[in-house]
């Protein structure tokens, strides 16, 4: 350690399987990881958890708030007295869900530390403990994403994301950010090929990501840590060729599953050395043939990146997937080929920061039950008073990109790089980004679901209030459109008037000394009725539906009938009459609506009735 530089420790942690059984792990599990700090002292810790609450997150997600209070009141950390923890622990909502959880800890030795507001772009400085759980949408110092759901293998819902911080620590600037891509879900399809359709979605899934943090001139580019479970695996195939070489390959039913087959590989003798099924990978001699070296040269996937992500050298065996039993903590289990999953990698101007090569790049608790995951850790000394480093290119050529400055030699290198990762996949580069379509609105018919409530909402854009605070609210927002993204602050422009966004800025949350914040979000619900808006279809997330409630249906008889009400009484009009207009409906309207639904249906004896609603395909829907 130089007598300027800062010992900082980054930590990538997947605990899926800690909070499985916590009873069994996570004490094994916090005395490894406090062993480390003690060994490094870091004056500043980032620890970066994916799958927080378990990987069956209903049942145990209980367990979180005990571990963080475990950590916060560790004797390890008492010298820690600033910390921001960010745990994304809404499991109802699947649009956002990430369980993904970023934990920063700064000793009191650091003179200076700031944290970003990704929201009006300002630094904040960093006093006190704040510890931000449950739904954290409405934080505005990170940026949370799930990645879309095109990217996601067999176009399924995931958790997979990321969760980026930034900091000023000490005068010199860097993004932190937790990222969780997809698995391997059969070893069988891995064997096909390489790049396999696993690799194709998380290289898609990293390029979107690096992408983004390129193009983000609201926030403007600072170097970057990326480190979580990236999931990289071994080449499967090259490794299934690698250990077969003379053996012969024998196809067998899968006596445990009946939707696939298992590969066997046998000697000259008939005995069985490797069985490859959907979820089953084995060896003969499986605990110690893969902590060899020869493995290192089957790990390619970050390969097409090494130009623009920088990764230390790798000293230590696979950290996925580990025995869960404490009685074996240094077996690899029999499912997967195991890979290096967990990384901490770099930008090159990240690099820059680093002081020395006295780095460590390691496991946590080779030698304990750590869960299916072993943590890694990165150590190192930062530079302080480095400011932001735009680019790593020598000579520094530097060209005006509205209001920042940007390296033309990295800028056009890394469109090149992605053009030519691309190509592995056999995907056009300038299709790879395409916005998924528009979801299509539901029928006319149905009852829809819909609540105004704004008092919280802080994730919306204010690029306009802020430029200039005496403007009215037309002008540059009405030349974009409703619910787009703004370019500035990437937050969703809605129609709202100038005013609330005042009082939204008023009531921005200050966070103070030793406070614990719990935020519930209302991005979804947050919406103002305006006529030339039009109907547009409304986000829905089925696990909270009971959460909203009815718009007036249009194309419903009744709507005619109580608008036509509404248009021909007098000018006091009720606030009844007035949320008809506006395209709300009160409860009374609602249960009156109802009952006459109830009673239509009942009147099958009515035949004039029954044949008028036949003919006018009439199919009145209460979602």
């Amino acid at each position: 350690m130089t007598s300027d530089s800062l010992p900082i420790l980054l930590i990538t942690a997947n605990v899926g399987s800690v909070f499985e059984d916590p009873s069994k792990l996570l004490k094994t599990w916090v005395r490894e990881f406090m062993d480390v700090i003690q060994k490094w002292e870091p004056v500043f810790l980032a620890v970066h958890m994916q799958e927080v609450g378990g990987k069956t997150y209903e049942k145990s997600m209980e367990y979180v708030q005990e571990f963080i209070k475990i950590l916060c009141e560790a004797s390890e950390l008492a010298s820690y007295d600033r910390i921001r923890i960010y745990l994304d622990e809404d499991y109802q909502s699947a649009e956002h869900f990430t369980a993904l959880g970023n934990l920063y800890f700064a000793r009191n030795t650091i003179k200076s530390i700031k944290i970003w507001n990704f929201l009006i772009h300002e630094w904040e400085d960093v006093v006190g403990k704040s510890i931000h759980t449950g739904s954290i949408e409405s934080i505005p110092t990170k940026e949370k994403a799930k990645f879309p759901q095109n990217f996601f293998p067999e176009c399924k819902w995931s958790r997979k994301g990321f969760l980026r911080t930034r900091w000023d620590i000490e005068g010199t600037v860097m993004d932190f950010v937790n990222i969780h891509l997809f698995h391997d879900a059969s070893n069988l399809a891995a064997c096909e090929e390489f790049p396999s359709v696993y690799c194709k979605s998380r290289r898609r899934a990293l390029v979107h990501t690096l992408e983004r943090f390129e193009k983000d001139t609201a926030n403007t580019r600072a170097p970057y840590f990326v480190f979580g479970d990236f999931n990289f695996r071994c080449d499967t195939e090259g490794v299934v060729k690698k250990l077969t070489e003379a053996l012969t390959a024998h196809r067998v039913a899968n006596s445990k599953s009946t939707d696939s087959v298992k590969m066997q590989y046998r000697d000259a003798d008939g005995q069985n050395v490797l069985t490859v099924g959907k979820k089953e990978f084995t060896h003969a001699d499986h605990q110690t043939q893969f902590k060899g070296e020869w493995l290192r040269k089957f790990d390619r996937e970050l390969d097409p990146l090494q130009e623009i992500l920088f990764e230390y050298p790798i000293a230590f065996p696979p950290s996925y997937p580990f025995e869960e039993d404490p009685e074996m903590p240094q077996n690899y289990m029999n499912s997967r080929c195991p890979g290096w999953c967990d990384r901490i990698l770099m930008s090159p101007s990240a690099k820059q920061l680093i002081a020395n090569e006295n780095i460590k790049y390691s496991l946590i608790g080779e030698g304990s039950c750590m869960g299916d995951h072993k943590p890694v850790y990165l150590q190192f000394e930062l530079k302080p008073n480095q400011g932001t480093i735009q680019c790593s290119c020598s000579p520094h050529v530097l060209m005006k990109n509205s209001s920042s400055l940007s390296c033309l030699s990295c800028s056009r290198r890394f469109a090149q790089i992605l053009v030519e990762w691309q190509k592995l996949d056999n995907i056009p580069y300038n299709t790879l980004l395409k916005k998924q379509p528009e979801p299509i609105a539901p029928p006319l018919n149905n009852i829809q679901i819909n609540v105004t409530d704004t008092e919280n909402n802080l994730n919306v854009c204010m690029c306009a209030f802020y430029e200039d605070p005496g403007a009215a609210p037309t002008g540059t927002m009405e030349r974009l459109e409703e619910n787009s993204i703004c370019p500035r602050c990437r937050n969703i422009i809605s129609q709202q008037p100038m005013e609330h966004r005042r009082a939204l800025i008023s009531q921005r949350l200050m966070l103070a000394n030793d406070v614990i914040v719990n935020r519930i979000d209302t991005q979804l619900l947050n919406t103002y009725s305006s006529a030339a808006i039009g109907a547009r279809p409304d986000p829905y997330t089925p696990e909270s539906a009971e959460s909203r409630s009815p718009v007036i249906d249009r194309s419903a008889p009744e709507f005619g009938e109580e608008v036509s009400r509404s248009h021909t009484r007098s000018d006091g009009a009720t606030n009844e009459q007035s949320s008809v207009a506006s395209g709300g409906v009160n409860p009374n309207q609602l249960k009156s609506r109802l009952e006459r639904l109830q009673r239509k249906s009942r009147s099958d004896d009515d035949c004039d009735d029954f044949l008028q609603r036949q003919n006018n395909c009439c199919s009145c829907i209460i979602t």
